[in-house]
């Protein structure tokens, strides 16, 4: 459990993780549009990740669906927005598939993203058909204090003057600390941490604030469409843990790999692909 706790606490503070769409002022978000099927696939990256995170598994859909692959405002040298919350990332995902027509897409998030792919499916139910949450839960900090309550108004202020009063290279070497935490592949290690300094300060303090302060632990009975929930080979050592956080998710289908880290799709790649084409198709 203390791995765990030391895991996601890295996560939360480190985790970093063509042909232009619907960038617009309207969403909270900038999307690649690729492919040709007539099925859909919305890919959300996770934490201060540039959908770029998703390149080899869009690479194996874009034959058979259209694929829609997000970053977020803010992360990974995509412009900032105002008033970034989780709420309101949600919503413009559910806007934007509303907006675009997108016909029951299939919804992949990692990380954060995953988070945001069980929130939608929760309150969105008539617009998904399916989701897969890559390594995330629907709560972390729980994972330190299973009667975690969110705050209702929690005070940011001080984490995001701490991270913009960072210099440059101190906020790389903060990066760079994480990244063995979280990410096996060492070819993968400077992509990711480059995603991460890419990424505006201010926007990095208040999603960590308020992913942090997110609890989707009972929201999540409302989800009805199937679920496919990869997470990383350690929370099997927490597998009661687990559990209960999704013990209100009734179609999950959790399933743990056999290596790595927190970036699943990299670092057990074989696993990962064979699970995805078995629930996608």
């Amino acid at each position: 459990m203390k791995k765990s706790i030391i895991t996601f606490a890295l996560f939360l503070m480190f985790a970093l993780c063509s042909n232009a769409f619907a960038q617009t002022n309207a969403y909270s978000f900038e999307v690649n549009k690729t492919g040709k099927g007539n099925k859909s696939i919305i890919f959300i990256p996770g934490f201060a990740c540039s959908g770029q995170v998703w390149d080899e598994t869009k690479a194996a859909y874009e034959s058979d669906f259209t694929c829609y692959t997000l970053t977020m405002a803010g992360f990974a040298n995509a412009k900032p927005q105002a008033n970034a919350s989780f709420e309101n990332w949600e919503k413009s995902i559910a806007d934007f598939i509303i907006s675009n027509k997108i016909e029951k897409p299939i919804i992949i998030g990692h990380s954060m993203g995953g988070g945001l792919a069980l929130a939608l499916a929760a309150d969105y139910p008539a617009l998904i058909s399916k989701i897969v949450v890559v390594d995330a839960l629907p709560c972390l900090s729980a994972l330190m204090n299973p009667n975690f309550k969110p705050s209702p108004k929690p005070d940011c202020s001080a984490m995001v003057n701490q991270l913009t009063a960072a210099s440059k290279e101190q906020f790389y070497q903060m990066q760079k600390m994480g990244i063995s935490s979280l990410l096996a592949d060492t070819a993968k290690q400077e992509l990711v941490v480059r995603w991460s300094v890419q990424s505006d300060r201010k926007t990095f303090a208040e999603m960590y604030c308020d992913f942090s302060n997110t609890d989707l632990r009972e929201k999540i009975k409302n989800i009805k469409c199937p679920s496919l929930i990869l997470l990383e080979a350690y929370f099997k050592n927490i597998k009661t843990n687990i559990d209960d956080q999704y013990k209100n998710l009734e179609n999950a289908n959790i399933q743990y790999s056999t290596k790595g880290l927190h970036f699943v799709m990299y670092d057990d790649k074989e696993w990962y692909f064979a699970q995805l084409h078995n629930f996608i198709n």
